[in-house]
């Protein structure tokens, strides 16, 4: 089992910039892909971005240029930072970490992006 709690949504003004952290705990090991995932009312999840354990990131393109993903393997930690938010970024955002066949997913962080 593969905990994940994800922090640091809120409201933001066009153009300005937030940062997401989602904290995994439990039996994490290396060779995982962790990643943000959004989803939008009366929408279905998306794929925001991804990174492996090895660092290598993959992008919607509708974020690519504004939105980095990071991550910390000794702290279990992954992050998106996302500058010149726009208000169609406005979702619940979600870390998801998988391994081999098993997925785990947060419970989720709402992002409101004013205009």
């Amino acid at each position: 089992q593969v905990q994940l709690v994800e922090s640091g949504g809120g409201l933001v003004q066009s153009g300005g910039s937030l940062r997401l952290s989602c904290a995994a705990s439990g039996n994490v090991f290396g060779g995982s892909t962790m990643g943000w995932y959004r989803q939008a009312p009366g929408k279905q999840r998306e794929l925001v971005a991804t990174i492996t354990s090895r660092g290598i990131t993959t992008y919607e393109d509708s974020v690519k240029g504004r939105f980095t993903i990071s991550r910390d393997n000794a702290k279990n930690m992954v992050y998106l930072q996302m500058n010149s938010l726009k208000p169609e970024d406005t979702a619940i955002y979600y870390c998801s970490y998988s391994r081999l066949s098993f997925a785990s997913w947060g419970q989720g962080t709402q992002v409101t992006v004013s205009s």
